[in-house]
């Protein structure tokens, strides 16, 4: 049996997009082209006319070592959640961004980056990029102005409790527009 010129193309077609989104070079590639995008993508930030005003912070999460925490205790401080997975492409290709701006900002506001994944995969994972992030896993459930439909998801609260940013999908969160949101949001 001869392929036609035809065929052939289709099956080279086929491979690819099976290569594409069955294999871990289809998620490499996925989360390169997620990077190319976020790069050029910064959050935006709710109209202040928009803004809903977190009233429930009880939220309880456990860190990497097992130890709870009530996000009742970030009540009154400008907090950023993200809310990501390992398997997720686009929540991979902007944790390089999150880690430039936990660097420069951790010891001014509170950094929450709840995984929706294994314990032993979030580790792994940390541990080959060589991320240092404070990640928690849900141990009940998140607020409701905190549940979004999809991952990523981030949330950027001010000290007053107002919901500033609500962003889905990757984003440049190294921006200079970020840093000089959160810059005003401490400095209030």
């Amino acid at each position: 049996m001869k392929l036609s010129k035809e065929q052939i193309n289709n099956v080279i077609w086929i491979l690819v997009l099976v290569l594409i989104l069955f294999t871990p070079l289809g998620f490499h590639l996925r989360v390169w082209a997620n990077k190319v995008i976020a790069a050029t993508m910064s959050a935006d930030v709710v109209e202040d006319d928009e803004q809903i005003t977190l009233e429930d912070y009880h939220w309880n999460l456990v860190d990497l070592e097992g130890k709870r925490t009530d996000f009742q205790s970030v009540k009154g401080k400008v907090a950023v959640v993200n809310v990501w997975a390992t398997w997720c492409p686009p929540c991979v290709a902007e944790l390089p961004s999150f880690v430039e701006l936990y660097a420069d900002y951790k010891d001014k506001m509170i950094f929450a980056f709840v995984a929706n994944d294994e314990k032993t995969k979030v580790e792994a994972f940390l541990e080959k990029k060589g991320y240092a992030l404070p990640v928690y896993f849900q141990a009940s459930e998140a607020p409701q102005e905190l549940m979004g439909s999809t991952i990523p998801v981030t949330y950027i609260i001010s000290k007053s409790g107002k919901i500033v940013v609500d962003e889905e999908g990757a984003a440049n969160w190294n921006s200079e527009r970020i840093r000089r949101l959160l810059d005003e949001l401490i400095a209030e």
